[in-house]
């Protein structure tokens, strides 16, 4: 049976729309844990444009089940992560102009920086996951590094346009679950995951935990916090 772990940075975003101080992403993670999700994810970035330092630290006294930090792989972030301690930290890329995360990380490009920013936060206890594109060749680069956990991103298969391309794109995935199981790695997926797309997930059993944000936020538009987590469980956890 598959987790879900709540990806609260969409609370955050709402919350700086204004600059004040609601909706509070600290009380959505509390609400995501009573209403069974097993893990809460935020992404604290250079540029802090949704969590914030106090967010993460909030979260890190708070959080019940698992917190995982979301972090570009910089001397800055990691030191925060080396002080926080999170139960997990993924690493991802980031850019400026972006309005989330475009893509996986280039590990082949740059595997020793990657090797030891990894070294680094599990000498401190602290397991590592990379997010990574549906790309045997990265994964295996990632398995290299020491990652414990790899997460597959999801994003060009929610991005689909047509049928047939969210099939090619999901064959894709598919293909990169099998060499992360191969190596022994823990996988994880995520990125514009949402209440109908999730479905074709079904049959992956390899897929330990799905991390989605922004549609259970928008689905809590509508229908409340809680419910909205209670409704992306009860699809995941028959997985």
């Amino acid at each position: 049976m598959a987790r879900l772990a709540v990806n609260v940075d969409h609370v955050a975003t709402v919350r700086q729309a204004r600059g004040g101080n609601e909706p509070d992403p600290i009380l959505a993670a509390g609400l995501a844990e009573l209403a069974g999700a097993e893990g809460i994810i935020c992404h604290l970035r250079e540029d802090r444009r949704h969590i914030n330092d106090r967010d993460l630290r909030l979260l890190r006294q708070t959080v019940k089940t698992r917190l995982n930090m979301e972090m570009a792989a910089v001397d800055e972030i990691v030191d925060i992560a080396l002080d926080v301690k999170p139960d997990l930290v993924t690493l991802v890329p980031e850019k400026r102009e972006e309005l989330t995360t475009e893509g996986g990380l280039d590990v082949r490009a740059h595997p020793r920086h990657y090797k030891e920013v990894v070294e680094r936060l599990k000498t401190a206890g602290i397991r590592v996951s990379l997010f990574m594109d549906p790309d045997p060749e990265q994964i295996r680069a990632a398995h290299q590094c020491g990652a414990d956990i790899v997460e597959i991103h999801t994003g060009h298969y929610s991005e689909a346009r047509s049928d047939p391309e969210a099939i090619e794109q999901f064959a894709r995935i598919v293909t990169a679950v099998e060499s992360a199981a191969k190596l022994d790695l823990s996988v994880s997926a995520g990125h514009g995951l949402n209440y109908v797309n999730v479905k074709r997930f079904r049959d992956l059993a390899h897929i330990e935990e799905y991390s989605i944000g922004h549609s259970i936020v928008a689905m809590a538009v509508l229908i409340g916090f809680q419910q909205a987590v209670r409704k992306m469980i009860e699809l995941v956890k028959h997985f």
